[in-house]
């Protein structure tokens, strides 16, 4: 697998023709393959909004749960969403949470798989932000100062392209400096 440093992966635009006009990328002739993609981001809070959702004690629920089925429902609506992303037919969407009580922020990070003709990085990303929107929303009462940060794609597999992994250490230190 190879390792990505920010900056390093160059190539065309896909979705810019030739004119460059917005264009939705032709996959008919693409091969059926195994893909996925795991994305992370981070949403920051007070030490007393993270204790109330760890605890339980928000007024509006199990916003875990909450986050989770929103991030997987947003996935799965990806293409409604980003104009020029395929619909897509996904076979796995995993959406988790970590707290990380130093930095006083929950970890989010979410899994996308299928067998098909394009990637699943835009779902996975998209899975990541809606669950941390969802957090916001659920918490927003107790804390309208939340930040949301970090999201990014953390690994892809599969396709023409094949494989590749962001770097662990650029994704602790951006989290390290928002802390």
């Amino acid at each position: 697998m190879t390792t990505l440093a920010n900056n390093n992966h160059v190539s065309a635009l896909s979705h810019v023709n030739k004119r460059g006009e917005a264009n939705m990328v032709d996959v008919t002739d693409k091969a059926l393959t195994s893909r996925s993609a795991t994305a992370e981001g981070y949403i920051q809070m007070s030490v007393h909004t993270l204790s109330l959702i760890t605890q339980g004690d928000n007024k509006k629920g199990d916003v875990f749960s909450v986050a989770r089925i929103a991030g997987i429902q947003a996935a799965k609506k990806c293409s409604d969403l980003i104009p020029l992303c395929h619909p897509l037919m996904l076979t796995k969407v995993n959406v988790d949470f970590t707290i990380d009580e130093e930095r006083s922020q929950v970890h989010v990070t979410s899994l996308c798989k299928l067998t098909g003709q394009t990637g699943v990085e835009m779902e996975a990303l998209t899975a990541v932000a809606v669950a941390c929107l969802t957090l916001f929303d659920m918490c927003k009462a107790a804390d309208p100062l939340m930040e949301i940060h970090g999201i990014r794609v953390m690994t892809k597999e599969g396709g023409k392209s094949g494989s590749w992994q962001a770097k662990a250490e650029q994704a602790l230190e951006d989290s390290k400096n928002k802390g």
